[in-house]
């Protein structure tokens, strides 16, 4: 069994920056898969980024391409979510997820391939 544990969200300005982080928890646990979710009120959660750790392979939704960067510190078992230049429609609760996989997923962002996945962190970006 594992746990995924968020931190670092908050309020800032746009134009802002932030460090999410996901602490993933367990003696075995150490998911191959892992991607940030997000979903703001009255709308579905959806993608926005993720990551295969065994070989580092990324996927960005289109809205955060050029601006977030997903990245893993395997030996903390922490995953990262570098948030730059926000915008006031990047607000929402931010949630993690992980699954153990071999060699990726086909489609990274289908909220069905992770059985894991954390509590979330609120961000929210004033205009």
């Amino acid at each position: 069994q594992g746990q995924l544990v968020e931190s670092g969200g908050g309020s800032v300005q746009a134009g802002g920056s932030l460090r999410l982080s996901c602490a993933a928890s367990g003696s075995t646990f150490r998911p191959s898969c892992m991607a940030w979710f997000r979903q703001a009120p009255g709308k579905e959660r959806e993608g926005v980024a993720a990551i295969y750790t065994n070989t580092a392979r990324t996927n960005y939704a289109d809205s955060v391409k050029g601006r977030f960067t997903i990245s893993k510190d395997n030996a903390k078992n922490t995953l990262y979510l570098e948030m730059n230049s926000l915008k006031p429609e990047d607000t929402a609760m931010y949630s993690c997820a992980a699954q153990a996989c071999v060699g990726g997923f086909n489609y990274p962002f289908a909220r069905s391939n992770y059985n894991y996945w954390g509590q979330g962190t609120q961000v929210t970006v004033s205009s």
